[in-house]
């Protein structure tokens, strides 16, 4: 995934309101758009350099190994082959929670996208990395090129983000990142995160590694490139995510574990929408390639 650490290493419920979806006019041009998977506009946030071979080649074998490697060396194993499978129990504990239709953050693979859809969802997911959109839609599932920070499609009415495998760690700015998933969510809409085992509140550089680095932390030749440049990450365990959610004006919805996996549900509060996002929603109508059944309603 574009952003996805395994819970075990890091680690509801009130349906949105129907919105009009994509005018017609625009209809025929975002279809041909979401088909060519064209990639953001220049200029537009990445939070990681995702879409490089390593990460690249582990979805396309669905094995790793693959981890995220601090500068001192420090090695944190990334779960490729969970993420290439389908969806298990954890995640199911998660997915039966979700309400109205379903964003799914930094997606990797898909699993979580396809399961929705079989549950009746409609989801969309979203990944930095071509890779784990072209798989998502081998899945048959919604997917775009686009990173979180992007003007997306749907702004102000999604009824649930999904932040599961550790995708809190976004940007590496827990409350940037909270604040953001309010602007994407609806009025009393759903944010469900996956948080770390342990009490951790984390900022780090990371890099991506296949292993073939040395014992010094520096890429081997033949991963070297946009994989071995460093990009921010968090690790957040619940309690920390919560004094950033409650500083955020958000309410806590539920509490759980399943497999070893912790995750908080969080209710967005009701707020306006700043001048800034709705210019970004306004554009994203525009010009974001997705289809209109994909736009929440």
């Amino acid at each position: 995934m574009s952003t996805t650490v395994p819970s075990s290493e890091l680690a509801a419920p009130a349906s949105a309101g129907r919105t009009e979806a994509a005018e017609p006019h625009h209809e025929a041009a975002a279809d041909t758009a979401y088909a060519s998977g064209a990639p953001a506009r220049p200029g537009t946030v990445r939070t990681a350099s995702w879409g490089a071979d390593p990460y690249a080649n582990a979805l396309r074998t669905g094995r790793g190994p693959l981890f995220l490697r601090r500068s001192d060396g420090w090695l944190l194993p990334l779960d490729v082959e969970r993420w290439c499978s389908d969806a298990g129990s954890a995640d199911l504990s998660a997915l039966h929670r979700c309400e109205g239709p379903v964003l799914d953050i930094g997606c990797g693979p898909g699993r979580l996208v396809a399961e929705l859809a079989s549950l009746g969802h409609r989801a969309l997911g979203i990944d930095v990395s071509e890779a784990a959109v072209a798989r998502t839609r081998g899945l048959g599932g919604a997917a775009l090129l686009r990173s979180v920070f992007d003007p997306l499609p749907g702004e102000g009415r999604w009824g649930t983000l999904l932040l599961l495998d550790g995708n809190i760690g976004i940007g590496g700015d827990p409350a940037a990142l909270l604040d953001r998933a309010a602007d994407l969510l609806g009025a009393g809409g759903l944010l469900i995160a996956e948080t770390a085992p342990v009490d951790v509140d984390e900022r780090v550089r990371v890099r991506l590694d296949d292993g073939r680095g040395g014992l010094d932390g520096r890429a081997a030749p033949a991963a070297r490139g946009a994989a071995a440049e460093p990009f921010p990450w968090a690790r957040i365990g619940t309690p920390a995510l919560l004094r950033h959610a409650r500083a955020g004006g958000w309410r806590t919805a539920d509490q759980w574990g399943a497999e070893g996996r912790t995750f908080v549900s969080l209710r967005r509060a009701v707020r306006e929408r700043s001048a800034r996002t709705s210019s970004q929603s306004a554009e994203s109508a525009n010009s974001t390639p997705v289809i209109s059944s994909q736009l929440p309603k």
